[in-house]
């Protein structure tokens, strides 16, 4: 099976496993081209991460939850879009994301895309019909909490009331400052 990683590192020639905030070293792969591009943009530092992403009819969606987050976040972002061949028995299914797999081993790349502008290529993929944006503007406000809610869940599971210097709760207080102030009343209720 063809699968795909976003790195800003260039030159890869094996992907190694990495920790990050489960449980052990992983490769993160994606089936989907435009989900490894948003990879390419993260917001916040390792080991949290931003990707406000969902799926419609099977399609990616970048939801924005600030004006333009989308840009904001791309544009001139550079990297590569790693192509690596891999077996099912070699890479295990995400469960939370139907199209990520995780390989608990180094997997070789056969194929790279350099990205010079993160921006301009998630622009293609929506002029493709590769990817949707769900722009903040057009969101109601049912939706708008739906999405905030779910930040206030990140936060006090990672109970960020205790480390409110880390990435995340920065982003999140500088992009999201009504839904930091709401985390902090509801962990102090």
């Amino acid at each position: 099976m063809t699968l795909y990683h976003g790195s800003n590192i260039r030159g890869l020639k094996v992907l190694e496993p990495n920790l990050a905030d489960h449980d052990r070293p992983y490769v993160y792969l994606t089936t989907i081209d435009v989900v490894a591009a948003f990879y390419l943009c993260n917001a916040v530092e390792r080991p949290y991460y931003w990707f406000p992403y969902g799926f419609d009819g099977g399609i990616p969606v970048y939801n924005e939850l600030y004006p333009n987050a989308l840009r904001e976040v791309s544009e001139g972002v550079s990297g590569c879009i790693y192509t690596v061949q891999a077996s099912e028995s070699d890479v295990i299914p995400f469960a939370s994301v139907p199209c990520a797999r995780l390989a608990t081993a180094p997997v070789a790349v056969s194929e790279c895309l350099f990205v010079d502008n993160a921006y301009a290529l998630l622009m293609e993929y929506e002029r493709l019909g590769k990817m949707k944006i769900g722009r903040f503007g057009d969101k109601s406000a049912e939706e708008l909490e739906m999405f905030y809610k779910m930040v206030i869940g990140v936060m006090r599971e990672k109970k960020m009331q205790n480390i409110p210097d880390c990435s995340y709760a920065r982003f999140v207080r500088a992009k999201l400052p009504t839904v930091w102030e709401r985390f902090l009343e509801e962990v102090h209720e």
